[in-house]
């Protein structure tokens, strides 16, 4: 792509570096608005200074994208909703060693599923969860959020679906088109980073949980009442048995003369104590028969409540096996959500009102600010620069490609520095060998993954697990772009590394 004009890129560079510094210190002091209204502000001020124009920009709002944000958000309410992060939490903590074993499996859960079922859902997903299980072992949230965001963006690398930009490198690779002006398929999922304005999860699990041991309490107590029952009516009949006896006994042991006044008193008792008797049962069993209907709508609201999640789990593996037969992953996602919704069978508003709509609106303002930045035609100016230097039948060609896709990826974002850079890497290399090509595929692949991990700007992973753990209830933490830049840094040029060199 050539150069735009100098006004252009000089306005466009200044739109960018807006949004880049409200993203990164969405607290500033001179302009405290925080990261939505600085993507807003961002993508406003490319429309203004004409770097694109208002058809580009709305063109530039991937609704695929934000259709998959939407209804994977209200999945993860409906599955919170089904206690499925306490059965998780008690699989995570089960035989757990330490503080050490735990972070391994927190790695392992978010790497599998990343690459399953993309690395934006398993951090929408498991965010508040991973929060929760450090408070529960009185551990600090920041290593258990750092290991969250990079496994998940490790582990999205090794599926095709895991992220966006290994999908377009297939594409890529079978056109060998470079498509310039399609910069439309980033991928950024969900994250709820509003704040709930009706029952948060604790909350809501407290309440479940209180509710759960009063019904098992009540249970209980019906239960020790009907036994209670069963005994008094034990003890009348043995009472009522009892004088019966000693009448007849009595009748037997009296005088001749007595005869007829006793048999007349006998008859009178037999007659008195089966009345008495059938009173007292009678009386017995109709209390006994209503304490029945409470136990009974118990039994009948926990099975209910078994079947509903068990709906929920069985609509949730569905959606996943139709994300995995590469089906159209946004409408598969508000199929399911709207299935659950229906099969919750009362009003949706209380669990619609917890998705994050405010960051459905930072990720429009980015797609808009990004595809600007792009058709300002810095980025491809780089990769002109540098692209002589960046020959990968030479390990100083490779590192130097990788530090061009690592700095693109941050600043660009890893689907358009896919798009950019792909045709050309492979032209390049394909101009050496058939087997470099497909190497330069692999490196291109694996490079802008794991660019994600570099800075909090990197990966909408990152700012899905920065803002969620920011705006979570009661044990919510700030993950700065500072604290993540210590570990990221470090971590990025390991892991690359490591990845370039199995690639040779």
């Amino acid at each position: 792509m050539a150069m735009a004009s100098y006004v252009k890129v000089f306005l466009g560079s200044i739109a960018f570096a807006v949004f880049w510094i409200l993203a990164v210190f969405p607290a500033i002091p001179f302009l405290p608005v925080g990261r939505t209204a600085g993507s807003l502000m961002g993508a406003m001020l490319m429309v203004i200074f004409q770097v694109i124009t208002p058809d580009q920009a709305y063109a530039a709002i991937d609704l695929p994208i934000l259709g998959l944000l939407f209804g994977t958000m209200v999945v993860s309410i409906y599955l919170e909703r089904a206690d499925l992060f306490k059965y998780l939490g008690k699989l995570l903590s089960w035989k757990s060693r330490g503080a050490k074993d735990l972070l391994c499996r927190i790695c392992l859960i978010s790497a599998i599923s990343s690459a399953l079922f993309t690395n934006d859902t398993s951090c929408v997903v498991l965010t508040e969860f991973v929060l929760k299980i450090a408070r529960q072992h009185n551990l600090p949230s920041h290593p258990f959020l750092l290991a969250l965001a990079s496994s998940a963006n490790i582990g999205s690398s090794a599926t095709p679906i895991g992220n966006p930009q290994n999908l377009k490198d297939e594409e890529e690779a079978t056109t060998e088109v470079v498509a310039d002006e399609d910069f439309n398929s980033h991928r950024f999922s969900p994250a709820t980073m509003s704040h709930f304005t009706s029952l948060n999860s604790q909350e809501w699990s407290s309440r479940l949980e209180s509710l759960d041991m009063q019904s098992s309490l009540s249970t209980n107590g019906h239960m020790n009442h009907a036994e209670t029952l069963r005994n008094r009516i034990g003890a009348t009949e043995n009472e009522i048995c009892s004088a019966s006896t000693s009448a007849y006994e009595s009748a037997r042991n009296s005088n001749a003369s007595k005869d007829i006044t006793v048999d007349g008193s006998s008859q009178r008792k037999e007659d008195t104590v089966p009345s008495k008797r059938i009173a007292s049962m009678d009386r017995l069993r109709d209390v006994f028969d209503e304490q029945l209907p409470g136990e009974k709508e118990y039994f009948a609201a926990k099975w209910k409540r078994i079947l509903w999640k068990s709906c929920v789990y069985l609509v949730t593996i569905g959606m996943l096996i139709s994300l995995l037969m590469g089906l159209n992953m946004s409408w598969t996602a508000i199929t399911a959500a709207l299935a659950l919704v229906v099969l919750d069978f009362k009003d949706a508003r209380p669990c619609l009102e917890k998705v994050s709509y405010s960051l459905l609106i930072f990720f429009c303002g980015m797609f808009i600010t990004v595809d600007g930045f792009n058709k300002t035609g810095i980025p491809s100016a780089l990769w002109d620069l540098m692209e002589p230097h960046a020959k990968i039948d030479k390990a100083s060609g490779i590192a130097v490609l990788a530090i061009v896709i690592l700095v693109l990826s941050n600043l660009a974002s890893n689907v358009p520095t896919v798009l950019l850079l792909g045709g050309r890497v492979a032209a390049s290399a394909a101009a050496i060998s058939a087997a470099d090509e497909k190497k330069a595929w692999l490196i291109l692949a694996w490079v802008s993954t794991v660019a994600g991990n570099l800075s909090l700007l990197g990966s909408a992973a990152n700012m899905i697990v920065c803002e969620q753990a920011r705006g979570a209830p009661q044990v919510g933490y700030n993950l700065t772009f500072w604290k993540h830049l210590k570990f990221g840094v470090p971590s990025t040029i390991i892991v690359t590394a490591v990845g370039l060199l199995l690639m040779r």
